[in-house]
């Protein structure tokens, strides 16, 4: 997608990977050029049931979606991280992140929300020994 250089792609996944390294959660990122769902939220719930982020052990999967023509954001976690941190930091990740965006620095953005949600997952749900990488760690771009 012409929005992110190659650059940028490598280091929003480096990213996610050194987030993922300090946790047992599993953090995805998916792009889409144009909306094609009512919402964005709507979007993310659709993308997390088909890259099957809820069949993660701990349900810890966290999505942060991206619509970049239609400027539309939604991070949805399943109900393991969910339930230990609710709607309020959600928020507060899509607020740094718009933040960045709103500067023009989309790929810096991403990396920030990553980076925040990885601490979080770290609080509760720490990487064990016997962890293992359930999800990739790429960016799914959508076809819309």
């Amino acid at each position: 997608m012409e929005i992110f250089t190659t650059d940028d792609q490598d280091r929003i996944v480096q990213a996610i990977s050194v987030a993922e390294s300090k946790t047992s959660g599993e953090i995805r990122l998916v792009i889409d050029k144009k909306l094609a769902w009512p919402s964005a939220i709507d979007a993310a719930i659709a993308y997390f049931q088909k890259l099957e982020m809820h069949k993660t052990v701990l349900k810890n999967g966290v999505l942060i979606y991206l619509s970049t023509d239609d400027h539309q954001l939604a991070i949805i976690g399943d109900r393991g991280i969910h339930t230990k941190v609710g709607d309020d930091f959600w928020d507060d990740t899509k607020e740094q992140m718009i933040a960045y965006f709103k500067k023009g620095e989309m790929a810096q953005g991403l990396i920030v929300g990553i980076q925040h949600i990885g601490e979080q997952l770290n609080t509760f749900f720490p990487r064990r020994d016997d962890d293992i990488n359930e999800l990739p760690d790429d960016i799914y771009f959508g076809k819309h």
